[in-house]
């Protein structure tokens, strides 16, 4: 059983200075409100532990693995609950050139037999703090990128 989560946003800021701020995992607490904490290196093959906080839904820290970093382009990990295919969850971020912007795109594709138990609460909790966390990404990029919505007078 497989479900899948897709969400965007245009952010008024380049691709590296969205790209910084994803990565720097140690600032996450400051401005992320769905992943309030991440530890750990973005690099390929190297582990992560995130802390969740999804609006209405509960809390979770998980460690994963790093499966891709095309820097400034894209970063992916696989993350898991128990042994495989029990419920894995391949979280992507992709960050496409847009004008003189940048589009994120978050997408999370969730496999296993606690998919279809799971799904409500992916389809609401869960997307719910993917935007939640697209919108405050932009905030902060917008805040601190030359041109950017925050720096106009």
């Amino acid at each position: 059983m497989a479900h899948h989560l897709h969400t965007e946003i245009e952010i008024d800021a380049a691709p590296t200075a969205v790209w910084t701020i994803l990565t720097d995992l140690a600032s996450y607490p400051e401005w992320n409100p769905f992943i309030t904490s991440s530890t750990g290196t973005v690099a390929t093959g190297e582990r992560l532990v995130n802390r969740l906080e999804p609006p209405g839904g509960k809390k979770l820290t998980f460690t994963s693995t790093v499966t891709e970093v095309d820097e400034g382009r894209a970063f992916e990990w696989l993350g898991r609950l128990g042994l495989p295919g029990v419920f894995d969850g391949r979280h992507r971020f992709v960050l496409v050139p847009h004008g003189e912007g940048t589009r994120l795109v978050q997408t999370e594709s969730f496999t296993g037999m606690l998919v279809p138990l799971l799904r409500k609460s992916l389809d609401t909790a869960t997307i719910a703090g993917f935007r939640a966390m697209n919108v405050a990404l932009k905030a902060r990029a917008e805040a601190v990128a030359p041109g950017g919505a925050a720096s106009t007078p």
